[in-house]
């Protein structure tokens, strides 16, 4: 793609021209380690000198030379008439002099805390701006080589050496006109890191002198510290302050992995630590008392110590876990496959023999990089379960705009938290939508060509994923496949190349398979077992919690794919919880006795509605004239293992059940089931076993604590939830006053644009852009996973991401204080500074601002709120994105918000002109958000109000017929209509007569 120029101009939303140079960002680099000089110390004792001067010194000499200057009574009008002497001179140059003190000491003290505290923003003095910049450098010059001046320096960078703007300008300009800024924050980082190398010198120094005795390659110790405030220890902030990179963070993760910590657990991932953990660190860390030996840390508890020494008796441990379960991918042999045989397809690829998938029930716990394994194995049913979510959350988004009554119940959706935000990462990483899609349309477009060739589909047994190509498992032969499959190791098998698929188009057929539903994988190729065409029962043997992560995973990838119409899945004596995953599709019921009564109902039903079609199955009446009426698939999911009364009943039903289209799973404990055709076992490391069909796979499994999380992010979505908490706020607001002004500033709605950064060299622009965009739409954090598959859905290796994260990381730069712009939080997901704002966030601020906070109390405040809110609006979110990329837009649903939010913005400005009668100003807001918003019925209907509240029946007539145009084949909807019956009851009239 064309590399995306970025602005740095201060240009103001008049559009005025950028000037041709751009600040460069200084973005931290391992800088030149030096001592103090002489001239530093030189500086610091004439700047103490100046300010005790200043302080001290002058309004002593002011109170002992020439004493209070003022009247010591009331004045009389004959004061005003007394001849002015010199005396009377003196006095006004001396209160002129006293208040210039007072005025510089409050700069001092507002320099000082805006230090001692570091905060990045030292507030402003009125009018000192002469006096506040000469009190930032004494006390920047005093405290820098003090023994905390790392710390205290963040605190000093600011404007720098520009003084002060004296104008006030709106909020859309302070967000927007920063890059003067920028210059002035990037060169006090570098001061910073000057002062922060100084530091690490002067303790290095210290430590050689005599501070430790250590030598280079001695082991080392360091003591996770405790949060302070919101920030908590990383590994990437230890070996960033005592080996000088954060990147070694791996060296000290290698050194500690799977060691007993003193509270007995242990360092699993590297995201993952704890305060009091102990930590060794490589030979060549420094950083004085924090890096601590065990028998030299005078400076720590005695039980402090005996924890270091205990645990560095734990240095030699065997690193690393035993290994996994091995596939040991079954193959049978021998020829087609009968009635009660599943073969695994000679077209797959060779086995991975360094990949291992942690999927066994009693390993739920696994994760990578804290992401649970068994949905990140599971792509289909992640995909699945990630789009339900999304459509979920785009209804309870819709309907809170326009069902809500008295106000919106939040634009926001919640912000997961805990294992809902991890198993949400897992599915955004896991998720192959592309796969689904695809196989979706192929199983479709067969169908489709079967029927234009007057054939009858096949009866599937099983499908196998290898290597992006579906092969089709028959029942028996059913001659030649219509192109673009081809037949495949033997007449009963059909197949389809990946390639041959992307080519096939969506077409009106019912899907063929509902009924397939993913159990696990082998060798690489992933099986999908058609439950509805298996001829009897399917029973599931072994523990009881092995057997629920597969009933769970199997009801829920077939609650939410995409490639079955009109499902329903019927639940008994388990996963009542599950119906929120799909109310529509999930029936519960309670024993066994209420689904005999149900089935026995449903069978009688479904042979009679098959004999007066004239079809022997389900599967000839799919392709038929009838096949969107009554030929919906049933699979009912039983976990408990029947009586053998009830065992008999259900076989007799099942005898028939793949003609009618449904499938029966049964969970037994025994293994031995009246009636079974197909017996499946679960073992506790996540094998499903079937060695009468031939088949070992590693299980997809759905394990408790995965399948509350999934749970609670689809309740949380739910439209029909009531929910006591207000309207949500948005996840991040930003300071929206002058001195809010952010140090990068991206503009995404609309074209993309950043303001505050160079644009980066060569063809890896467009992915850090990308990243950026990513992160600024996800202020909570993002997984570096997650980035990742975002940016590279077909993998990436991890060297190749972190590679990415690092250019990103320096093309960010850091803040005046010295920490960078792009920061990970506790649970090690990449977040964004504060100083990083996107007009995104900008937007929802104003909007939240004038709806619920000061323009709520302020008439002329909300007003200009909601104006400088419009005003930021340009067009549909990321206008300009290249073709091929961005596609993880299709799981957000800001696509949604974006048009809902321009849309309550023009509404609120529309209302605020109304309430003066100002019906013009209205009609230009309303304007305005139907450009960003055009199929908003809402801005219509206040529009057409408001232009009637001008008098001018014509231009309501015009407008009514651009509706009228806008609207097509299908008419004005109903509320609009009887709108126009009420503002212009001779519409129609006047309409036709137009023409």
């Amino acid at each position: 793609m064309p590399r995306r120029r970025t602005s740095s101009s201060t240009g103001s939303t008049t559009g005025t021209t950028a000037p041709t140079t751009t600040p460069r960002n200084r973005t931290p680099q391992p800088v030149r380690v030096r001592r103090r000089s002489f001239g530093d110390f030189v500086k610091a004792f004439f700047a103490f000198v100046a300010l005790a001067v200043l302080l001290v010194g002058v309004p002593g000499a002011l109170a002992t030379q020439i004493g209070w200057p003022l009247p010591n009574g009331v004045p009389s009008l004959d004061w005003l008439q007394q001849e002015i002497t010199v005396q009377t001179f003196l006095n006004i140059l001396t209160v002129v002099v006293w208040l210039a003190w007072a005025q510089f000491t409050a700069c001092v003290l507002v320099e000082m805390k805006a230090a001692l505290s570091g905060v990045g923003v030292p507030g402003r003095v009125p009018g000192a701006g002469p006096s506040q910049l000469l009190a930032r450098q004494l006390v920047a010059a005093l405290l820098l080589v003090g023994a905390t001046a790392a710390s205290f320096a963040p605190g000093l960078s600011q404007l720098g050496q520009s003084g002060y703007d004296a104008n006030q300008k709106p909020t859309v300009a302070a967000a927007q006109q920063t890059p003067g800024f920028f210059a002035q924050q990037q060169e006090q980082a570098a001061d910073t890191a000057s002062a922060l190398a100084e530091q690490a010198s002067h303790a290095a120094s210290h430590a050689d002198a005599g501070g430790s005795t250590a030598k280079q390659g001695d082991t080392k110790y360091y003591r996770i510290q405790p949060p302070e405030g919101r920030h908590h220890d990383s590994l990437w902030e230890i070996a960033e302050r005592h080996l000088g990179d954060g990147r070694r963070y791996k060296e000290i993760f290698e050194l500690n992995k799977d060691r007993i910590q003193p509270d007995g657990s242990k360092l699993s991932e590297a995201s993952l630590i704890r305060p009091g953990w102990i930590m060794e660190m490589p030979g060549d860390a420094r950083g004085g008392e924090l890096v601590e030996m065990p028998d030299e840390a005078p400076n720590v508890s005695p039980d402090v110590q005996q924890q270091i020494a205990d645990y560095a008796q734990t240095g030699d441990h065997a690193q690393g876990g035993g290994s996994g379960a091995q596939g040991g991918g079954h193959e049978h042999a021998g020829g087609g496959p009968s009635a009660s045989q599943v073969s695994l397809p000679e077209q797959r690829p060779a086995p991975d023999s360094g990949h291992q998938q942690a999927t066994g029930v009693d390993a739920e716990s696994d994760s990578s990089f804290g992401l649970p394994e068994a949905l990140l194995g599971a792509p289909l049913l992640a995909a699945g379960l990630l789009g339900a979510l999304g459509r979920r959350r785009r209804q309870a988004l819709w309907q809170s705009a326009f069902g809500a009554v008295g106000g919106r119940r939040g634009m926001e959706p919640p912000t997961p938290s805990g294992d809902a935000q991890d198993v949400q990462d897992a599915l955004l990483v896991g998720a192959d939508p592309e796969g689904v899609r695809l196989l979706d349309r192929s199983l479709r477009g067969l169908a489709a060509s079967l029927a234009e060739e007057s054939r009858a589909l096949p009866v599937v047994y099983a499908a196998w994923l290898s290597n992006g190509d579906l092969h089709l498992q028959l029942a028996q032969p059913a001659g030649k496949p219509p192109a673009p499959w081809q037949q495949g190791q033997d007449q009963t098998f059909w197949m389809l190349a990946r390639t041959d698929a992307e080519r096939y188009d969506d077409v009106d057929t019912a899907a063929p398979y509902p009924g397939l539903v993913s159990l696990g994988t082998m060798d690489d190729s992933r099986l999908l077992l058609n439950l509805e065409a298996v001829p009897g029962i399917v029973s599931l043997s072994g523990r009881e919690a092995d057997r629920a992560a597969v009933f769970a995973s199997v009801a829920a990838e077939l609650a939410t794919n995409g490639w079955s119409d009109r499902m329903t899945i019927t639940l008994v004596g388990f996963g009542e919880d599950l119906t929120p995953l799909a109310p529509n599709r999930i029936r519960h019921l309670e024993d066994i006795e209420a689904l005999v009564e149900t089935m026995e109902a449903e069978t009688r039903q479904r042979r009679g509605a098959l004999g007066a079609a004239g079809h022997d199955s389900v599967l000839t009446g799919r392709t038929g004239p009838a096949q969107h009426t009554r030929w919906a698939p049933h699979l009912v999911l039983l976990a408990a293992q029947p009586s053998a009364e009830d065992a008999v009943k259900l076989a007799e039903l099942a005898a028939d059940a793949s003609r009618l289209g449904i499938g029966y799973l049964v969970g037994t404990e025994t293994g031995d089931l009246p009636g079974a055709a197909w017996e499946m076992e679960i073992t506790g490391r996540g094998k499903l076993l079937a060695p009468l069909l031939g088949l070992e796979l590693d299980a997809q499994l759905l394990p408790v604590a995965q399948q509350r999380a999934v749970v609670e992010l689809f309740v949380e979505a739910d439209p029909e939830r009531e929910s006591d908490r207000p309207a949500n706020t948005p996840p991040f607001l930003v300071d929206i006053s002058e001195q809010g002004r952010p140090a990068v500033y991206a503009r995404l709605v609309g074209p993309y644009e950043i303001i505050g950064l160079d644009t980066p060299d060569g063809e890896r622009s467009a992915l850090l852009h990308e990243a950026l965009a990513l992160l600024l739409l996800h202020r909570e954090g993002v997984h570096p996973r997650v980035l990742s598959s975002a940016l590279w859905p077909r993998g990436v290796t991890d060297d190749v991401r972190d590679a990415l994260l690092d250019r990103l990381r320096d093309w960010l730069g850091a803040d005046p204080d010295g920490t960078p712009r792009l920061g990970r939080d506790a649970t090690g997901r990449l977040t964004l500074a504060k100083s990083v704002v996107s007009d995104l966030d900008v937007l929802r601020s104003l909007y939240h601002e004038a709806t619920q906070g000061k323009g709520v109390d302020s008439r002329a405040v909300r007003g200009r709120l909601l104006t400088d809110a419009l005003v930021l609006v340009r067009g549909p979110l990321l206008a300009d994105r290249p073709e091929g990329r961005y596609r993880w837009l299709g799981h957000e649903i800001v696509d949604a918000q974006l048009p809902l939010l321009v849309a309550d913005t023009g509404l609120a400005l529309c209302e605020f002109h109304m309430e003066k009668n100002r019906a013009e100003k209205a009609i230009e807001a309303l304007e305005a958000a139907l450009r960003t918003a055009p199929a908003d019925e809402r801005l219509w209907h206040e529009l057409l109000r408001a232009t009637h509240a001008t008098g001018d029946t014509s231009r309501l007539t015009a407008l009514a017929t651009d509706l009228i145009g806008r609207s097509g084949a299908r008419g004005l909807p109903p509320r609009t209509e009887a709108l126009l019956d009420e503002l212009l009851p001779t519409w129609r009239d006047a309409i036709a007569a137009v023409g």
